[in-house]
């Protein structure tokens, strides 16, 4: 199973091309797979007045999206920033106009943000692309998921991602149940898109299957915007990745006790038993518990085997402290 790693950019570079530019480079440095903008155009996602979400009431947000949007230009020279720092580069569209915008660009992939799933013209629209969707569930019920999911797999392949749309997400909300229950439910690949402050629930997650995992990636949650205080900074993010990159080796290097036990031959002959005498033993006495010790090393009679050894007589007199033999005994 391989696992790709998203860094959510989203907005955070603040409309400032040298900080788009720069937080690739760094999220790639940081073993990111996929860098994640948005793509908003404001008079076609939203009215001017509409309401601010609670995590972010600094400034409009339409015009918020105005001020830091890119040009056609400006996406193409990220693009191909991304390409030279080999991670691919991946954008979610608010507006059937935004995915018409990232048609042109020709990217392989498309994220479906938690708040477009009952967007159903826009899952229409991407739908129609043929391309891979990653589909976010942050707000959804099963209903709403199954109907946007039935709309996408017609042409495309999907991968729900397990999601909840809180800021920072408390760890009782994450719900990494699901990610059993939707690949059992939906028959699909599945994800996590993470909003803890920390790693452990994207390691679970990476261990219980989830083939993406996405965090948001920020320079420092100083920075001005509605993600940067809820992202990873890159210290952070680097053994955030290194962490998954572990649960992948451990998800996929299942271990067969018998064949370890096995390779474990030599580390067996140190650590456990051996059948030693206790107490004298004379020639063709029988052998009882009472007459016998269990200590390393293990490359004698092994004390598993000491209820096989009882009522056994010796062929020779054996003293105290003797390691038991096989040709030491006799029925």
């Amino acid at each position: 199973m391989t696992i790709k790693i998203i860094a959510e950019i989203g907005s955070v570079h603040d409309g400032s091309f040298g900080n788009a530019k720069n937080l690739i480079e760094t999220a790639a440095k940081c073993g990111a797979d996929i860098v994640k903008f948005q793509t908003h155009i404001s008079k076609y996602e939203s009215i001017k007045n509409a309401p601010r979400p609670v995590f972010f009431k600094d400034e409009n947000r339409y015009e918020y999206f105005e001020r830091t949007k890119f040009s056609f230009l400006q996406y193409k020279k990220l693009i191909q920033i991304a390409k030279k720092n080999k991670v691919e580069f991946l954008s979610s569209p608010f507006s059937i106009e935004a995915v018409n915008f990232l048609e042109k660009l020709n990217l392989k992939k498309y994220k479906i943000p938690s708040g477009e799933v009952n967007n159903l013209p826009l899952i229409e629209r991407i739908s129609k692309t043929k391309k891979e969707v990653f589909l976010s569930s942050g707000m959804s019920n099963l209903n709403e998921l199954k109907i946007a999911l039935n709309i996408l797999k017609k042409n495309c392949k999907v991968t729900i991602l397990q999601c909840t749309s809180e800021y920072p997400c408390n760890l009782k909300n994450v719900g990494l149940n699901n990610i059993l229950s939707f690949k059992k439910k939906f028959k699909t690949d599945i994800g996590f898109s993470d909003h803890t402050s920390g790693n452990t629930a994207s390691v679970i997650a990476a261990y219980l299957g989830a083939t993406i995992i996405e965090k948001h990636f920020t320079f420092s949650k100083h920075m001005y915007g509605s993600d940067a205080k809820y992202g990873m900074e890159p210290d952070q993010f680097k053994i955030f990745v290194d962490k998954i990159r572990e649960a992948a080796i451990l998800k996929n290097n299942p271990i067969n006790k018998d064949v370890l036990s096995k390779n474990l031959i030599q580390m067996k002959k140190i650590f456990e038993k051996s059948i030693f005498i206790k107490n004298k033993i004379e020639k063709n006495n029988k052998i009882k518990f009472n007459d016998l010790e269990f200590k390393k090393p293990g490359d004698g009679i092994k004390a598993f085997d000491y209820k096989k050894i009882i009522g056994l007589k010796l062929k020779k007199t054996l003293p105290s402290g003797t390691k038991l033999k096989i040709n030491d005994l006799k029925k």
